[in-house]
């Protein structure tokens, strides 16, 4: 099983960053895929998840109206569309998989989102 995380990056406030996670080695559409951040000495906090199969979405309130999950069941991807960056969106984003049937939890390294002037 493997998650690979790219796309983060440092970006001026008020930016944009496209994050992908590509999947491998389980069955794609039978996990329910999400996003987190971890701050420095911070707790890993959820930033957005697809809450079901079918596709329904949450998102933290601090990122609502900013960032969109997106998941493409053909290439194995799921994405983190993120606009108007702030400097407190600066945090390592990691990729999660959660087996909508046996709860079994992967995830990924991480990426590094920076966001300063």
């Amino acid at each position: 099983v493997q998650l690979v995380e790219s796309g983060g990056g440092l970006v001026q406030p008020g930016g944009s960053l496209r994050l992908s996670c590509a999947a491998s080695g389980f069955t794609f559409s039978r996990f329910l895929m999400s996003w987190y951040r971890q701050a420095p000495g911070q707790e890993r906090d959820l930033v957005a998840r697809f809450s079901t199969l079918g596709g329904m979405t949450n998102y933290a309130d601090s990122v609502q109206g900013r960032f969109t999950i997106s998941r493409d069941n053909q290439k194995n991807v799921v994405y983190l569309q993120m606009n108007s960056l702030k400097p407190e969106d600066t945090a390592v984003y990691y990729c999660n998989a959660r087996s909508y049937d046996s709860g079994q939890n992967y995830w990924g390294q991480g990426t590094q989102v920076t966001v300063s002037a």
